[in-house]
């Protein structure tokens, strides 16, 4: 009896602890994400020296990393698809380690490039796998959440390239090759990732679309009460065995309109995620801010704040998703970050060069990445895992990261080009332009998905997709 009493004591905080185990441990894909996409920030001025890069390698350098993303999202979804979401985290983390010593070693342009493709099929392919494996891990009371967690993560990485960039750059400035300092601390996370990531479960949904029932109960049983894990077990089933003679879904199968219509809202989140150009201050804060009037160790140490903006307006992001719906969060972000836009833009044009339009500058993109992080990305990255169905979450998630990373591609490419071309000011003016299409899509067509299950949404999207059919039938 006494036994028993603990035991039935101990079980809440057991999965409790479990669940967070998951959370903590998966997520250091977000943070390698993270730093290996900001890192590049603060180790492009020391780079251009050693490497002697121009605009035009610069662009290739920074954008080359975001190219292999897209791809390693596009194959990672599929992969995980197949072979499952934890065997496939465990090889993302062997390849983030291979692709940084490869950015590290690197004695020339062309093989920085090769290296830093390699770590961008890593990278893509966390931002899918992570996400997709968090989701289907976590309880729908919680799964906004825990999913965003991941977004705290890529955040907190990029904070930490940001800091350690300062740091190293301003103690060690002078020294040649300084930058590879900066790239090889990445490999510490990886090394946690792979052996952090042996002692996880596989997701329970993987399991049942596979046919192992006995696995995912005992999976559910690990994360959830007892309670809790026979009811989202019937669900999970019941969902699986319907969806079994196809669980891996096709392109094929986008010939059903319901299914059609959420690829169409996917592919739009990716899209709209991207051209605010988040990802213009976040790889090259640092010049920008040399432009605006910093020198390079003063445009490092200010560019920290824009780091610790977007850990905090994250933090605040998460606690908005249990309080607000997706929705009225994206939109609300994507006016907040072009508004911002337009006045980094004027500021640029109006104010003379030097420090009072530094800190204006610095001001208003911490003010761009408080909507950005605080809004946009945690509600963008938590749709795309939750909105797909279960046969074709990978490849669903898949091909929109894949979008998501050839925007952001062209954008890390050709934002360096533009700065030279048409200068800072006008740079953000087509920004600008680009963030009014982008509230336009997301008050249209974007649904609210805050509340259901992952089971619920499908039903949802195939009702929906009923309901249109019968209008136009009449």
């Amino acid at each position: 009896m006494t036994t028993y009493f603990r035991s039935k004591q101990r079980a809440p905080l057991d999965h409790k602890r479990a669940l967070r185990r998951v959370t903590i441990i998966s997520t250091f894909g977000g943070l390698l994400f993270g730093y290996d996409t900001g890192v590049i920030n603060g180790a492009l001025p020391y780079m251009q020296t050693d490497l002697g890069l121009t605009p035009l390698t610069e662009g290739i350098v920074t954008s080359s990393l975001l190219f292999g993303a897209a791809f390693g999202a596009l194959t990672g979804g599929r992969l995980a698809d197949r072979h499952g979401r934890r065997k496939m985290i465990l090889v993302l983390a062997f390849v983030f380690l291979l692709g940084t010593l490869g950015c590290t070693l690197a004695p020339t342009t062309e093989i920085m490039v090769v290296a830093r493709l390699i770590l961008g099929l890593a990278v893509g392919g966390a931002s899918v796998m992570v996400p997709v494996y968090l989701a289907e891990m976590s309880p729908s009371r919680l799964r906004g959440r825990i999913v965003t967690q991941n977004e705290l993560m890529i955040v907190s990485g990029q904070l930490m390239a940001f800091v350690f960039n300062a740091v190293i750059g301003n103690t060690w400035g002078e020294s040649a090759g300084v930058w590879r300092w900066m790239l090889v601390l990445a490999t510490l996370p990886a090394i946690f990732l792979w052996f952090g990531m042996l002692m996880m479960p596989e997701s329970p949904r993987w399991l049942a679309s596979m046919g192992s029932f006995g696995e995912t109960l005992t999976v559910l049983q690990k994360v959830r009460s007892a309670e809790e894990a026979r009811t989202e077990f019937d669900e999970v089933k019941a969902l699986a065995v319907e969806d079994y003679k196809s669980k891996m879904g096709s392109l094929k199968d986008l010939g059903e309109p319901w299914l059609r219509h959420i690829f169409f809202v996917g592919l739009g989140l990716a899209v709209i995620q991207q051209i605010t150009g988040v990802n213009s201050i976040m790889y090259y804060g640092t010049q920008i801010l040399t432009q605006a009037g910093f020198g390079t160790e003063g445009a490092l140490v200010a560019n920290i704040a824009n780091g610790v903006i977007s850990v905090l307006a994250t933090f605040v992001g998460i606690w908005l998703l249990g309080k607000v719906g997706r929705r009225p969060m994206l939109i609300t972000g994507q006016i907040g970050t072009t508004s911002a836009l337009l006045l980094i833009g004027v500021a640029s044009l109006v104010l003379p060069e030097g420090m009072v339009r530094g800190f204006v500058i610095l001001s208003l993109t911490v003010t761009f990445l408080a909507f950005q992080q605080g809004a946009i990305s945690p509600v963008t990255w938590l749709m795309l895992s939750e909105i797909f169905p279960l046969k074709m979450r990978g490849i669903g998630m898949g091909i929109s990261a894949f979008v998501l990373w050839i925007v952001n591609f062209l954008i890390g490419f050709g934002f360096p080009q533009l700065l030279s071309a048409i200068g800072i000011s006008n740079t953000f003016f087509v920004f600008v332009l680009l963030g009014i299409a982008a509230i336009t899509f997301a008050a249209k067509f974007v649904p609210e998905t805050r509340g259901k299950s992952l089971e619920d949404l499908e039903h949802y999207f195939k009702a929906r997709a009923g309901l249109q059919a019968a209008v136009v039938r009449a």
